[in-house]
């Protein structure tokens, strides 16, 4: 069965639609798939391990993250849902 077309803003429509399969967030799966357009496929998934671990992190230093990238409901959420949100957005 072929990839549904998605639009013009998603340029590799495959790999989104597996990529969302999986559970990642439009905007993330978005950001992946167009990344690995412009690049190998291999080359864009070698490309992560640099960012240290949330469970390094201290609750602050987390909800800063989670208010940067515009997770709702941050306030209220404990470290481990911070984390579990900063994953999967």
């Amino acid at each position: 069965m072929p990839a549904k077309n998605h639009g013009n803003s998603i340029k590799d429509d495959e790999q989104y639609e597996a990529l969302r399969d999986e559970g990642m967030s439009k905007e993330k799966a978005a950001r992946i798939s167009n990344a690995s357009n412009n690049q190998s496929r291999s080359t864009v998934g070698r490309r992560g391990g640099r960012a240290e671990r949330y469970e390094d992190s201290t609750k602050a230093e987390l909800m800063d993250k989670a208010r940067d990238v515009g997770i709702e409901g941050r306030s209220k959420m404990n470290k481990g849902e911070l984390i579990d949100a900063l994953r999967h957005h």
